[in-house]
C-alpha cells in the first residue's frame, strides 16, 4: 500500500452560472456592478455563448448561455436545495449596491442584516437573484475591519 500524497488548493479560478440570456446577464455583471474587466469569447463548434468578468482581486465568474440541446431545463433551485450555489461579492458600500440592483429591476431576496455570530458576524449582507433565479450574495464588511480580515 502506497503512502497518500498530499496536495493544496492554490486559488479558486472562476464561478462558472449557465444564463438564460447572456446579454441580459452581461447588462447586470458588466453595467450595473462596473468595474469588473470583460472577456468575450466564442466557442467555435459548442453551441453555447461564453463571456467571462472578471472581479477585483481576480476571481473570474464565467457566464454561459447553451444554445443547444433544445430540452434544457430551467429550475428554482433556493438556497436550501441541493445543487444551489451563490457568488459572494465584498462591496464597500452595500446600500449603493442595492439601489444599483432595484434600478435594474433585479430583485433582494430580503433584507439587507448585519450577521450576529459565526466566522462573519459584523458583515452586512443580502443576497440578490438574478432573472435566470442564480443567487449573488453581497457583503459588506464592518468599518473598523481591513479588507484582509474577512474569510469565508
Amino acid at each position: 500500500m502506497s503512502a497518500a500524497k498530499s496536495f493544496r488548493i492554490i486559488s479558486a479560478d472562476h464561478t462558472g452560472i449557465t444564463v438564460s440570456n447572456l446579454e441580459r446577464s452581461l447588462a447586470f455583471w458588466r453595467d450595473v456592478l462596473g468595474e469588473m474587466a470583460e472577456q468575450i469569447t466564442g466557442v467555435k463548434g459548442a453551441e453555447l455563448k461564453l463571456a467571462v468578468v472578471k472581479a477585483p482581486g481576480g476571481h473570474k465568474i464565467e457566464l454561459l448561455e447553451y444554445l443547444a440541446p433544445p430540452d434544457r431545463k430551467r429550475t428554482d433551485v433556493r438556497p436550501c436545495d441541493v445543487g444551489h450555489i451563490h457568488v459572494a461579492l465584498v462591496v464597500d458600500d452595500l446600500d449603493v449596491v442595492l439601489e444599483r440592483i432595484v434600478a435594474a429591476s433585479w430583485k433582494a431576496a430580503g433584507k439587507a442584516q448585519t450577521l450576529k455570530t459565526g466566522p462573519n458576524a459584523g458583515k452586512r449582507v443580502v443576497y440578490v437573484r438574478d432573472p435566470d433565479g442564480t443567487t449573488i450574495e453581497f457583503m459588506q464588511i464592518p468599518k473598523q475591519k481591513s479588507s484582509t480580515d474577512f474569510a469565508d
